[in-house]
């Protein structure tokens, strides 16, 4: 078989995304290969097609054991032998694994980055024919990475101790040009093909909301209201955070769980799992977790406080919409999320890196947390500015986040901006930005009379601007180069590039948001797969979605390596009826085919036979009303017989609480006490 042969028979797709095709020739001619890929872009699939077609076994160096399980687990469903070695296993399994891997049984392995400094590991290595090694997340081969690991370090130890250089080749999301290069470097990757297809995501929404405290739980709260159904994570700064939200969900009888390093092992993977397997729709928790998981259909992120780098929150807001399905970021910013984060910067924890490095370490992570504050702060496309730090240049605001989907009040503060400059000029660029603000606004502090700020010509020129407003500024000046801000425990304000303020022409506009947005919307206005889909199609959807749940629970492994919701709306579209026709349906192979196929077939032919009439596609040209879900309002009633009959089969049979809610009118809160009446919960 060739190389799309193998993607149609094992993975079910007809053709290659942007890249991949690309990636997988390079690796098959034999040559090193570094690819920087957006999340949900498929780089599985550019190392696990290419270790079919080589004649040896490919190594694939993995951070966490989340990550490898799924990876596995979804291999082996597609009739793919694959194994994964970890501190999960004993020493008598991690034998066996070696043993069969030895004796050709397994064509991907998956290791641990500390199980390279294993003398036993080693020394199967040499015996192996080892193809190809393939580094995921390679950023954690970087001290410049917001996720560097010391272990990964040993990678590199690890290739000159094999008796043939296998092809080397290596995986991230997120990469800067400083990152980048050490990959290539630490590496030792030989003349690597390298692919950047871009970071974009178009599928993604991202919006930031300025909002504290109580307003932050409120927001939430009404989100998940306004979105029933919808599987999603809530990241907090803190576990204190984490446990409060948690139980402020969880009283309002939403099916949540909870996630954070503090929480017991046991318990800890309990919630994991939860939220995999779909038996919980949300889940609030710290960066702790996340990496890794593969979970395809989360329809929205939300960040309760702002991370600590753009690296950190385009990893974390990726975990949405893997699927391809349109999916919700969403940022909810205050000022305090800047002191939050400068607090645990400090109290960071460095092993094994020298006392040098840890200096220039910690200038890198101010930086990077400056850059994030100005990601919440910026009155511009909030795409265009994610793009434009890893280095992609864009020409025109997206129309697509929520900075281009508010309305603007503009100010031209040329004028004042000049002044900034003046005062900067006068400081000799000593000084921070409370200095500069106060002496701009002539305030009357102690501080700007002991550095002698009140004698400068620009002491007090804006005092009939607000202190918001010079800030606004400042932040506008930063943005475009004019002025520039040093990193580190002490920042000063100094001169940028003002060469283009010395043009009359030239103006500096700040924007400030108005109440209202634009009537185009605050959200993805790009249609989701659903939305082709009638009534009856929807209905037939959430069918085969049970039948899924069903499965998943049978094979104990989560609904979404069964086939995802994207593979199941197909379904619903082709409403295949024969094998011929269930093959045609992007993500069915024959290894899922013949495993699962008939069983979804025979649920898709006794809907159609159920509901002959019934159009489950609406028509390209939209004629047909679009979906509009009927709900029942039977909130107060009383329960009867016949419902509680159907409220105890429902939940046995696993649907959400949410979804039987939705079912019976009623709130989930009512859902969940009344199970709890019948000591189901």
């Amino acid at each position: 078989m060739n190389a799309s042969e193998i993607l149609k028979t094992y993975f079910g797709y007809d053709s290659f995304r942007n890249g991949q095709k690309e990636i997988i020739d390079s690796i098959l001619e034999g040559r090193d290969a570094l690819a920087i890929m957006p999340t949900g872009a498929g780089k599985s699939v550019c190392y696990q097609v290419p270790a079919l077609l080589l004649s040896g076994i490919t190594l694939v160096i993995s951070p966490l054991i989340s990550l490898m399980q799924d990876q596995v687990h979804a291999l082996n469903e597609a009739g793919i032998h694959a194994a994964f070695i970890n501190s999960s296993l004993t020493e008598t399994q991690i034998s066996k694994v070696l043993d069969l891997a030895l004796q050709g049984t397994y064509k991907i392995l998956y290791v641990a980055p500390e199980r390279l400094e294993s003398a036993g590991f080693i020394q199967f290595a040499v015996s192996a024919e080892i193809s190809m090694v393939t580094v995921d997340e390679a950023h954690c081969i970087s001290q410049w990475g917001q996720d560097f690991r010391p272990s990964y370090l040993k990678i590199a130890d690890f290739l000159e101790q094999l008796q043939n250089r296998p092809i080397v080749s290596a995986f991230t999301a997120t990469a800067t040009k400083e990152v980048k290069s050490d990959i290539e470097c630490i590496l030792k990757l030989d003349s690597p093909k390298l692919v950047v297809t871009g970071f974009d995501r178009e599928n993604l929404y991202y919006s930031v909301e300025h909002i504290a405290g109580k307003q932050k739980d409120d927001f939430i709260i009404d989100y998940i209201e306004k979105h029933p159904n919808e599987s999603g994570v809530i990241y907090c700064a803190t576990r204190k955070n984490v446990d409060t939200l948690y139980e402020k969900l969880l009283g309002r009888g939403v099916s949540v769980t909870g996630y954070h390093a503090g929480m017991d092992n046991a318990v800890r993977k309990k919630n994991q799992e939860d939220f995999i397997y779909d038996r919980v729709q949300i889940v609030v928790a710290t960066n702790a977790f996340g990496m890794g998981i593969d979970k395809s259909n989360v329809r929205f992120v939300i960040h309760y406080n702002m991370p600590q780098s753009m690296e950190n929150y385009y990893q974390e807001a990726g975990r949405a919409g893997r699927d391809g399905e349109n999916a919700q970021c969403i940022l909810l910013f205050s000022a305090k999320d800047v002191m939050i984060n400068k607090f645990l910067l400090e109290k960071k924890e460095f092993e094994g890196i020298d006392a040098d490095d840890i200096e220039l370490i910690k200038q890198r992570d101010a930086h990077r947390l400056h850059v994030m504050e100005g990601y919440c702060k910026t009155t511009s496309c909030l795409r265009s500015y994610i793009l434009e730090y890893f280095g992609e240049k864009t020409n025109t605001p997206c129309d697509n986040c929520g900075n281009c989907h508010r309305e603007y009040l503009e100010t031209d503060m040329t004028a004042d901006a000049k002044w900034v400059i003046n005062c900067i000029a006068e400081t000799r660029g000593r000084y921070g930005l409370h200095i500069v603000v106060g002496t701009l606004l002539g305030a009357n502090r102690a501080r700007l009379r002991e550095v002698g700020a009140v004698r400068y010509k620009s002491y007090g020129v804006l005092s009939h601007r607000s202190e918001a407003d010079i800030r606004l500024l400042v932040n506008q000046m930063l943005e475009e180069g004019y002025i520039i801000q040093t990193d580190g425990e002490y920042s000063v304000l100094r001169m940028g590039d003002i060469s283009e303020l010395k043009d009359e022409n030239t103006r500096v506009i700040v924007r400030t948001f108005a109440q209202r947005e634009k009537a185009a919307s605050s959200e993805n206005k790009k249609k989701r797969s659903t939305d082709s889909l009638t009534s009856a199609g929807y209905k037939l959807f959430e069918k085969l979605r049970q039948l899924r749940l069903v499965i998943a629970k049978e094979e104990a492994m989560p609904p979404y390596i069964i086939f995802s919701d994207k593979t199941l709306i197909d379904m619903c579209a082709k409403t295949p009826v024969n094998k011929q026709e269930m093959l045609t349906v992007s993500g069915v192979a024959e290894n899922k085919y013949n495993k699962y196929g008939e069983r979804f077939i025979a649920a898709i032919t006794t809907f159609i036979s159920e509901n002959p009439d019934a159009v489950i596609s609406a028509p390209s040209d939209a004629d047909e009303e679009p979906f509009v879900q009927d709900i029942k309002n039977n909130a107060g009633a009383s329960w009867t017989d016949e419902e509680d009959s159907s409220l105890i089969r429902e939940f046995e049979s696993g649907m959400k609480i949410a979804d039987i809610a939705k079912a019976h009118g009623r709130t989930n809160g009512a859902i969940r006490s009344r199970l709890k009446k019948h000591e189901l919960v």
